[in-house]
């Protein structure tokens, strides 16, 4: 490895009514570097007792911030937007030391995402509809409360921005609690919030496990909704908790999306692109599209074409410039998806490439090789189950139909991609798949688009003004 391991650093405290608080527990979570497997930190877990705690001056920041104007709130988002930018390249090196991706990734995405989503909510916050007229009444939308986030290990700080943008925005005060397998990023985002002197108790991080720190927040009575990233498992037990309170919930879950190559695509360029959407962040990604749908008369040559577009891609040392794909984020998700691997071959999937032998030359860290599968039957695991991690599934179809029945048939909707040399015809396809966003011959991925999954990939949308749409009540006035 290239890099050079930093001390541990000490992580006891949690952000909370605008000061940092020693945790009240005394149970704490090694960080690892998935490369080289050594500890970067060590960070105390909050408890219910710190939830409440946060919980509790949420309720007193939002008082304020409920009542503050939206240009107010415009200037704070540019201001933490600002903030971000100017502090990219450490938080591109810190997550790419506690998650794997590589690092020239994590500069454009795992930094820079979040910076373009506050800068953006900036600008549109004050073009919502926060009031119209219909009829004799007066339509009015009004912040929903206080906020309960619970987010994930992959993109750790993107989906902290995902959320705490949109609720401030809203006009909410919120409760973070990131993961603890990657939580570093998220107490450089509380130092940028502190810097602003925002109300106290508006925006509060409590550090800690799922089934401790979520769950409190899931339950409390103090908090109005719960917006959670993570596994339809979580998610299940989360609405289930939320329930008992009735609060608003927003799961944004799994995926198993697929790319419908049609028959009158450019095949080089859509697998060679499919490929690196398969693979991004070392397949650890919601949207990956891992399932690659392609006509069955032209099977042979797609199976050539991603052979060597991912034998070709270089696995190592997230600091490496020349490195595409990363370790896995921890060893139990390691063992995971090369389980997962094993699963593809024993169900009779044809493998191209990769498997589960170690990476020759890393003898340390979590890698997997990139792996691609062929002749998969829809009905078989790899199929039908998330893997998040480098593990390519292509499909073989008979028809069109046949390709949208594959597409939609597993418990998932998060995204997908359609290729076609006629983009009607793209668009056609896209229309009939079950999902909530989908890539047409590559088309990039918008911040400001609605983000959000069918079935059972979630409930709700983030991102741009429908982001926000989500943190708000609505209620009519009668004139």
């Amino acid at each position: 490895m290239t890099t050079t391991e930093p001390a541990v650093q000490l992580h006891n405290r949690a952000y909370i009514g605008g000061e940092w608080i020693t945790l009240s527990g005394t149970g704490t979570h090694d960080v690892v570097n998935p490369a080289t497997e050594q500890t970067i930190a060590t960070v105390r877990l909050g408890t219910a007792a710190d939830v409440d705690t946060a919980v509790r001056a949420a309720q007193a920041g939002f008082e304020s911030w409920s009542r503050s104007t939206v240009s107010t709130r415009a200037e704070v988002l540019a201001a933490i937007a600002a903030g971000l930018e100017a502090r990219g390249d450490e938080l591109a090196a810190l997550i790419s030391q506690e998650v794997g991706t590589p690092v020239a990734v994590s500069r454009l995405l795992q930094a820079g995402l979040p910076a373009m989503t506050f800068s953006a909510a900036a600008r549109f916050v004050s073009e919502l509809p926060w009031e119209e007229e219909l009829g004799n009444a007066l339509i009015v939308r009004e912040p929903v409360g206080v906020v309960g986030a619970i987010t994930p290990w992959n993109y750790p700080l993107h989906q902290i921005a995902a959320k705490v943008a949109p609720a401030l925005a809203a006009g909410c005060s919120i409760v973070v609690k990131p993961s603890e397998v990657a939580p570093l990023s998220s107490f450089l985002f509380a130092e940028i919030i502190d810097a602003l002197g925002l109300p106290a108790g508006v925006f509060n991080l409590v550090p800690g496990t799922g089934p401790v720190v979520g769950e409190a927040l899931a339950a409390h009575p103090g908090v109005d909704m719960i917006s959670l990233t993570g596994s339809a498992t979580a998610g299940a037990r989360v609405s289930e908790l939320a329930a008992r309170t009735i609060k608003k919930v927003a799961l944004e879950l799994g995926g198993k999306s697929a790319n419908v190559i049609l028959d009158d695509a450019d095949l080089m360029t859509a697998v060679v692109d499919g490929v690196g959407k398969c693979f991004l962040n070392s397949g650890q990604t919601c949207t990956a599209l891992t399932r690659m749908l392609v006509p069955r008369s032209r099977l042979a040559e797609v199976e050539a074409i991603a052979k060597a577009a991912v034998e070709a891609a270089v696995v190592g040392d997230p600091f490496d410039p020349a490195t595409a794909v990363g370790p896995m984020v921890t060893a139990a998700h390691r063992n995971r998806v090369l389980g997962y691997i094993r699963r593809g071959i024993e169900e009779g999937a044809t493998l191209v490439t990769g498997g589960t032998d170690p990476v020759e030359g890393l003898e340390r860290g979590w890698f997997v090789r990139p792996t691609v599968f062929s002749e998969v039957d829809p009905a078989m695991t790899i199929a039908q189950e998330e893997i998040f991690g480098p593990v390519l599934a292509i499909l073989p179809y008979d028809d069109e139909d046949h390709a949208v029945a594959i597409a939609n048939g597993t418990h998932y909707g998060l995204s997908g991609g359609v290729w076609s040399a006629d983009p009607e015809r793209a668009q056609r396809v896209a229309r009939r798949l079950r999902t909530g966003q989908v890539e047409i011959n590559g088309g990039a991925f918008s911040p400001v688009a609605p983000f959000g999954g069918y079935k059972q990939s979630g409930n709700g949308r983030e991102l741009g003004p429908y982001g926000v749409l989500e943190f708000l009540e609505t209620k009519a006035m009668f004139r």
